[in-house]
């Protein structure tokens, strides 16, 4: 495992948050993705702007940039951010799934990992909030980070 230690753990074990003062201020940025199954039927009705509740798209992506924007009132131990980027983009995947990217970009001294993956998964629970009324067997799956860059631990990129 890379590291000593967990960093949101304390010398006794205890959650804490990461204290990140002294940290350098550099650019940093993460993308993430998540995939949402659903019938074909499903998937149509939302290209073709047929669903009851409007344009289904537009709202997953404002929920997934207004899910970056609050990651830190989310997750416990994640800091407030000043993010100057944040990008849902929503694109079909073959006739049953709709594959969900979502970047965030800052300057500043903690990485934006959590603040990619809680856009890419609000987005995804967004449609399914939205077209569970036609379509409850719809499944999110393979949430995960894609790519990071910034800070100490450098740049990533999912093999």
């Amino acid at each position: 495992m890379p590291g000593d230690r967990f960093t949101h753990l304390d010398d006794q074990g205890r959650a804490q948050m990461v204290d990140v003062t002294d940290k350098a201020e550099t650019q940093r940025q993460a993308t993430a993705m998540a995939r949402i199954r659903m019938e074909p039927q499903t998937l149509a009705m939302i290209r073709d702007q047929r669903h009851p509740k409007g344009d289904v798209l537009a709202t997953a992506r404002i929920a997934g940039i207004q899910a970056a924007k609050k990651t830190w009132d989310l997750i416990p131990m994640c800091h407030p951010l000043l993010l100057t980027k944040v990008t849902v983009a929503i694109d079909e995947e073959g006739e049953d799934a709709l594959l969900i990217r979502a970047s965030c970009k800052l300057k500043g001294t903690t990485g934006v990992e959590m603040e990619a993956l809680t856009a890419a998964s609000v987005a995804a629970l967004t449609l399914y909030d939205m077209c569970k009324a036609v379509d409850r067997g719809m499944v999110i799956e393979a949430i995960c980070l894609l790519e990071k860059e910034g800070g100490r631990s450098g740049h990533y990129v999912r093999p």
